[in-house]
């Protein structure tokens, strides 16, 4: 049935949304050839290779004509050995040219899927991080695989089909008029009876595969999410796995019925096909047996007509529905591109600067912010709505200045939702200012290498990731070159080598999904080793402490206070008690400044800050505050 059952399987995946499959993007057409272009002597060889398959095809039913009406009806036995030699001959040809095709259909198809996901997952790795806590993992996953793959068929399995169709369509045709135009137009009598259904199962079939897809795509969503360390937790605690057996059985009953509509839909289909097939064949042998009992019409001659029928219907199905194959590939296209087609919101300049060597200062100038709406950073297709919202945010930050000097600790303080982390997520230009300026050693970060900011700082957050991976390559990933004892120093440093050391597979442990085989202070721990092995001018930690116990508290305060000697450091902190120390405390509010000044000072002012304090410690008077993350007499000390 040549390529119209693959776009019948692969339609679903390609189009989510149930679009029309007609809709593309102007320019599509050119930008797959330039993306062929690389592929250009290997594609022509494919077709070369391709064509003369359809030939050796057409070849053996007019053998076998004249072995019938030449060598048996004559009794040349000679002739008869000949031809059937010929036979074979062409039979091991015809193996080798398809063995030589599928190599070449392999190079070009492994060879697009490579440069595909190269480009796309080097692209997606540029976006922004307001990109990522929009779209869908599996989404983007899908872009990787399931239309990377249906654009790789566009250039092997579409591609040969037409072209191999459509030569032995016109090959065979030609072939049968030459023998018997009569019997040929007998034959093609039946043609609309084959064709015209083709079409419209062909179109049933689509809607019910895409269905199909969409449903398989909702399983796979949920036992993604049920399946994660997160989501297992979450399920496990709540306590709901009957209900949650119940959905996903729910969901596994849709998919089976609808699979058994397709299933019998095709037999159903496959089956007509067959028999219109047969009546075509029974056609053939009425009227070409007539002729060939009156003498109009040689044995051999008949028999070709019935062989070279059989190369006939296949084509002209698979041709009937080569549009429905066609538009498939060209949207699985149209897909990558649109993701190809979205920049990035945070670029680097021409002429870019790197940092200036040695602890920068760090300064805010009137700086203004508002988070991107979706339509700037996102795509709809990647978030499963039919259009993004494109009302603006709310401003996060207005007229916001402040400058720390280098080698100090400003500490940022205030309500949740007042707009710290996004203060710090500016200084590491994860984001960009819709106003004002931010400057890193006197820079501004629209103007700095994007890979010299990134290398100067350095971030632990309160939930720290992990890879599924061993501890060794998670700290490598801060610095791939460093050396088996500067891991060791790095852990110690982070108070966490000995638990390191006395685990069974020590550096080699795997932490699992997230680190969630690590307890959350081990795992803030060797993140600060991944910090201390880095060794940035700048360190940011947003609430690195959060939701530690007291023990482990403790244990990432002593790291954190190596860990900030002597860099210029962000930290934010709802303890105020662990940055009481800090050289300057900043409260923001509201997307401002509100206060500033050292711990004293804020007390003395009786503002927000000495209210938010009062409010942590009023229940515990009698109580010794945890240690501050840096002493005042140690911040100046040199970087280690």
């Amino acid at each position: 049935m040549g390529s119209g059952g693959m776009g019948w399987q692969t339609m679903g995946s390609y189009m989510r949304d149930g679009s029309s499959i007609q809709k593309l993007k102007p320019g599509t057409l050119r930008r797959i050839a330039a993306l062929a272009r690389p592929f250009a002597r290997i594609i022509t060889g494919f077709l070369v290779l391709t064509v003369a398959d359809a030939v050796l095809g057409v070849l053996p039913p007019l053998l076998s004509q004249r072995i019938v009406d030449n060598g048996i009806l004559k009794h040349d036995a000679g002739l008869v050995t000949t031809l059937a030699l010929v036979v074979a001959g062409i039979a091991l040809l015809d193996a080798v040219v398809g063995l030589f095709s599928r190599y070449l259909s392999a190079r070009i198809g492994e060879g697009l899927i490579a440069l595909l996901r190269t480009k796309v997952f080097a692209h997606v790795q540029r976006m922004p991080i307001a990109f990522f806590t929009r779209t869908q993992t599996g989404a983007l996953v899908s872009r990787l695989n399931s239309d990377v793959l249906g654009a790789q068929r566009a250039f092997t399995s579409t591609l040969s089909s037409v072209v191999s169709n459509a030569v032995s369509l016109l090959l065979t045709g030609v072939t049968m008029f030459y023998l018997s135009w009569q019997i040929t137009l007998f034959a093609l009598v039946l043609l609309p009876v084959f064709v015209l259904p083709a079409k419209w199962m062909g179109r049933r079939l689509q809607q019910m595969t895409r269905e199909q897809m969409q449903l398989n795509a909702d399983m796979s969503t949920m036992m993604t999410e049920r399946f994660n360390v997160s989501g297992a937790l979450l399920a496990k605690l709540f306590g709901r796995p009957e209900e949650d057996d119940s959905l996903y059985a729910a969901k596994v009953d849709r998919v089976r019925g609808i699979g058994v509509r397709v299933a019998v839909s095709s037999s159903g289909f496959m089956t007509a096909l067959t028999l219109v097939a047969a009546l075509a064949t029974a056609m053939v042998y009425l009227v070409g047996g007539h002729m060939a009992v009156s003498g109009h019409l040689t044995l051999g001659t008949m028999l070709a007509l019935v062989g070279l029928l059989g190369r006939l219907y296949g084509p002209l199905t698979a041709l009937a529905n080569v549009r429905v194959d066609v538009m498939t590939a060209l949207v699985s296209f149209d897909r990558v591109f649109e993701l190809l087609d979205l920049p990035p919101m945070v670029t680097e300049r021409p002429g870019a600067r790197p940092v200036p060597p040695g602890p920068p200062v760090i300064e805010f100038d009137r700086v203004a912010f508002r988070y991107p709406t979706a339509s700037e950073v996102s795509l709809a297709s990647l978030e499963s709505v039919a259009v993004l919202d494109q009302a603006p945010s709310a401003q996060v930050l207005g007229d916001l200045s402040f400058r720390a000097e280098p080698g100090t600790m400003t500490a940022l303080v205030g309500p949740s939702g007042a707009g710290k982390t996004t203060i710090t997520a500016l200084a590491a230009r994860l984001y960009d200012v819709t106003g004002g300026a931010v400057r890193v050693g006197g820079i501004d970060v629209r103007d700095v290498q994007l890979r010299s900011l990134r290398e100067r700082i350095g971030v632990v957050t309160q939930d720290a990731h992990m890879f599924h991976d061993t501890i060794r390559n998670n700290l490598l990933y801060a610095r791939p070159d460093a050396a088996e004892a500067d891991l060791v120093r790095a852990l110690k440093d982070a108070q966490i080598w000995d638990l390191v050391a006395a685990l069974p597979d020590g550096l080699a442990t795997v932490v699992g999904d997230r680190g969630y085989r690590l307890s959350g202070g081990e795992k803030q721990r060797v993140a600060i080793a991944r910090l201390l092995l880095k060794a940035p001018d700048v360190v940011v930690l947003d609430e690195a402490t959060a939701h530690l116990d007291s023990e482990s508290e403790a244990a990432v305060q002593q790291a954190l206070a190596g860990a900030l000697r002597g860099r210029t450091s962000l930290v934010i902190a709802h303890r105020l008690s662990t940055v009481r120390d800090a050289d300057q405390i900043l409260v923001v509010d509201g997307g401002g400044i509100v206060e500033h000044g050292t711990h004293a000072q804020l007390l003395a002012a009786d503002g927000l800050y000495a209210d938010l304090y009062r409010t942590q410690f009023a229940h515990q008077e009698s109580l010794v505050p945890p240690e501050p993350l840096v002493r005042r007499e140690s911040a100046a000390q040199p970087m280690t």
